[in-house]
């Protein structure tokens, strides 16, 4: 079977068993080249899965007009940040691209019409993770936009579309974080693992009954959940990616919370696991 084949959604070929879904809280983009508790763990959740076809993921980093999907075969490496040293702008993570999954995604959502993009590439919300799941880069890999005008809503009912993929050997990744505040950011302590603010720890505290209780109404509308999920999300494009995740879940799936710390003070690590 050949890649176009693999995914031609339509054609009714190979199910396969159903792919886990992840939330990653990616932190700072130095994290890629960092040796450090969370990466270590990044690396066992990728022991613990089936070897994709591919790999779906939805970034913090990419917010766009309608929704876009990379369709390139080799989607750039992009260093998109400031201040970091030149190691990290060195870093390159040369993951062939599938403009057929892109299609094939594309195809599937009904609501819009989803735009194949030759620009963009693979931001540090993506590689900086699959760098530690997939050392080898040999896992192709596509990426999917934030409409930054839609609802949470309208992004949590757009992502239930995907779900076939599950089921297609794709393993979808959101990557963000939960508590994502860098204007309270305590930079004096930013390397000190477990250091956060009452009100973050309150927040994220919230947000994980929530997610256990699969209260995915009230996560939607986390704009309602008080004053430190205010605090905690400022903007959504780091929360985003967790609904995505989320609206994935099935009513068997297993949940499992990992890095679940904070840095900085304003800043959660917490990460998700439906398998």
């Amino acid at each position: 079977m050949n890649i176009s084949e693999l995914y031609n959604i339509n054609t009714g070929l190979k199910t396969t068993p159903k792919m886990p879904i992840l939330f990653f809280g990616h932190g700072s983009p130095m994290n890629a080249i960092e040796e450090n508790e969370f990466v270590s763990n990044w690396r066992k959740i990728a022991e613990s899965l089936p070897k994709p076809n591919a790999i779906l993921c939805i970034s913090a980093h990419w917010l766009t007009r309608g929704t876009a999907i990379t369709a390139m075969n080799f989607p750039r490496t992009i260093h998109d940040f400031g201040g970091f040293p030149q190691q990290l702008f060195d870093v390159q993570y040369p993951a062939k691209g599938t403009r057929a999954l892109a299609e094939a995604t594309s195809s599937l959502v009904s609501s819009e019409s989803i735009h194949l993009d030759d620009q963009w590439g693979l931001d540090h919300g993506a590689w900086s993770v699959l760098r530690h799941l997939y050392p080898e880069a040999d896992v192709p890999i596509v990426q999917l936009s934030l409409d930054a005008y839609k609802t949470p809503q309208e992004h949590y009912n757009f992502a239930k579309e995907l779900a076939v993929l599950r089921r297609k050997g794709i393993l979808i990744i959101g990557s963000g974080n939960i508590v994502h505040n860098l204007r309270r950011i305590d930079w004096q302590n930013m390397n000190k693992i477990d250091h956060a603010f009452d009100w973050a720890i309150e927040a994220d505290e919230k947000i994980k009954g929530l997610i256990s209780t699969k209260d995915h109404i009230a996560l939607q509308n986390y704009n309602q959940l008080g004053a430190a999920v205010n605090l905690a999300i400022p903007t959504s494009d780091h929360y985003l990616p967790l609904l995505y995740t989320l609206a994935l879940q099935e009513n068997k799936d297993e949940l499992e919370f990992f890095n679940d710390k904070a840095v900085g003070g304003a800043l959660t690590m917490t990460s998700v696991k439906l398998s």
